[in-house]
C-alpha cells in the first residue's frame, strides 16, 4: 500500500540521518582529541595536527548547519569530501602508502555504500585513484612530502589510527547495519504475515462469492421447476448457466495458489463439459475440441471471456446442433507477439443466415456476445468459410476492473 511504502522510506531516511549525524559528531570529537594528542603526546607539530583541528571544527559547523537546511545529501557530501582530503593529506605526511591512517579512506567507501549505491561507487573509484597516487608519490619519493611523525611516536600513532578505523567500522557502521538488518528482517516477517492474511481473506471472498452464485443458480433452478412455459424455462436455464460460468472462475481462484489468475484451459474444459451435460444430457453425441495453451488470465478478463464462451457454446448446443444429432464444438485460444489474444470458437451445426446479427435479431445471446466483446476491448467477426457458426474474437488482456467505453463492434 502507498502509505506503507511512504512509512518505509521515512524510516530509512531517519536511519540514514541518525547514522550520518552520529558519524559526524564522532569523527569531529575524535579529530579534536587527535589534534591534542598530536601536539602534547605524539610530538607531531607539522601539518597533521592542524588538519585534524580544521576537520573537527569544520565538520561540527557542517553538522550544526544540517539542523537548518535539512539537506542530508549536502551534509554527507561535505563531510565525505573533507574526510577524503584530510585523510589523504595525513596519509601523505605519515608514511604514504605505508601509513596506518590510509585505512580511513576505506571507511569513506563504506559510508558511501551505506548511503546509496551510486555514492559508494563514486567514492570507491576516487579512493582507488588517490591510493594509486599516494603509491606513486612513495615510489617517486617527492622531497616536499615526508613523514612528519617522530620515530618514537609512530607505533602509538599507528595504534590510534587503527583503533579509530576499527571502532568506526565496527562500533558505528557495523552496529547501524546490524540494526538495519534486524529492522528489515522484522519488516519482511510483518509483510509476509500481512500477505498471508490478505491471501486468506481473498480466498475466503472468492469462496463466498462462489457460494452466493451457486445459491443464485439453485434459486433459478427451483424457480424454473414451477414454470410450465418452455421459453421462460429456457431463459431461466440460460441465466443459471451464466451464473455457473462466473462461479467456476471464483472456485478456481479459491482452489489455486495464484489468486490473481486462473489456468484458462482447465476452466474452458470444465465450462464446456458442464454446458454439454446441462443442455444435451450425460450421454450426448457432442465432440469437444479444445486447443488452448498454458495461458493464465486474471478475473477481469476471465469472466467476460467465460460468459462469451458460455453464450457461443449454449447457442451451438441449442440451435446449431439440434436434437440428438452428432456435432462438434471447437474452441481455440492463442496469444500473439503483441500480447493480443485470438479466440476461434464454433460448431458444425446448421448455422444461421449472414443477415442475422445482434442488430437485426432479438436474440439475447447475440447481444450478450457483442457486449462482452466490447468489454474485452476487442473485435468480433463471423467466419463463413466453414460449416456451422464460427466466431473469431480478437481482444486484449484487461488490466482494470472497469474497461473504458469502446465503439460497438459489428458482427460481420
Amino acid at each position: 500500500m502507498p502509505w506503507q511504502n511512504k512509512r518505509h522510506i521515512d524510516d530509512r531516511l531517519k536511519d540514514k540521518t541518525k547514522l550520518v549525524i552520529k558519524v559526524n559528531y564522532f569523527t569531529s570529537i575524535f579529530s579534536l582529541i587527535f589534534f591534542l594528542a598530536c601536539l602534547f603526546v605524539l610530538n607531531i607539530t607539522v601539518v597533521i595536527p592542524y588538519v585534524f583541528l580544521a576537520f573537527g571544527v569544520l565538520n561540527l559547523i557542517n553538522t550544526f548547519l544540517f539542523r537548518y537546511h535539512k539537506k542530508l545529501t549536502l551534509t554527507y557530501n561535505i563531510v565525505s569530501i573533507m574526510t577524503l582530503a584530510g585523510a589523504s593529506i595525513i596519509t601523505l605526511y605519515s608514511g604514504g602508502i605505508n601509513s596506518p591512517f590510509i585505512f580511513v579512506l576505506a571507511l569513506i567507501v563504506v559510508a558511501g555504500y551505506v548511503t546509496t549505491k551510486s555514492y559508494g561507487t563514486i567514492y570507491l573509484n576516487l579512493n582507488l585513484l588517490i591510493i594509486v597516487l599516494i603509491y606513486s608519490q612513495s615510489v617517486v619519493d617527492f622531497s616536499f612530502v615526508s613523514n612528519v611523525v617522530p620515530e618514537n611516536s609512530r607505533n602509538l600513532f599507528a595504534l590510534l589510527s587503527v583503533l579509530f578505523s576499527v571502532y568506526l567500522l565496527g562500533g558505528v557502521f557495523g552496529k547501524n547495519l546490524l540494526h538495519a538488518h534486524h529492522n528489515l528482517y522484522k519488516t519482511k516477517n510483518e509483510l509476509e504475515e500481512k500477505i498471508n492474511e490478505k491471501e486468506t481473506l481473498i480466498k475466503e471472498v472468492h469462496h463466498r462469492v462462489k457460494n452466493n452464485l451457486q445459491t443464485v443458480s439453485s434459486l433459478l433452478s427451483l424457480q424454473s421447476r414451477n414454470i410450465a412455459d418452455k421459453e421462460v424455462k429456457g431463459l431461466l436455464k440460460s441465466s443459471q448457466n451464466r451464473v455457473i460460468s462466473m462461479a467456476m472462475v471464483h472456485e478456481m481462484l479459491y482452489l489455486r495458489e495464484d489468486l490473481s489468475k486462473i489456468e484458462y484451459r482447465s476452466y474452458v474444459q470444465e465450462l464446456a463439459e458442464y454446458l454439454i451435460r446441462s443442455i444435451k444430457g450425460t450421454s450426448s453425441n457432442i465432440t469437444l475440441d479444445i486447443d488452448i495453451p498454458d495461458l493464465k488470465l486474471n478475473i477481469d478478463t476471465a469472466i467476460p471471456l467465460g460468459l462469451l464462451i458460455n453464450e457461443a457454446v449454449t447457442n451451438a448446443l441449442k440451435y446449431g446442433i439440434v436434437d440428438e444429432n452428432k456435432g462438434e464444438i471447437h474452441i481455440k485460444l492463442t496469444k500473439d507477439d503483441a500480447n493480443e489474444y485470438l479466440l476461434h470458437i464454433g460448431d458444425n451445426g446448421i448455422g444461421f443466415p449472414e443477415t442475422v446479427n445482434h442488430k437485426t435479431s432479438n436474440s439475447l445471446g447475440l447481444k450478450l456476445i457483442n457486449n462482452l466483446v466490447r468489454q474485452l476491448q476487442g473485435t468480433i467477426k463471423r467466419d463463413f468459410s466453414k460449416k456451422g457458426t464460427h466466431y473469431i474474437v480478437k481482444f486484449k488482456h484487461i488490466k482494470n476492473q472497469v474497461a473504458p467505453p469502446m465503439p460497438t463492434p459489428s458482427i460481420s
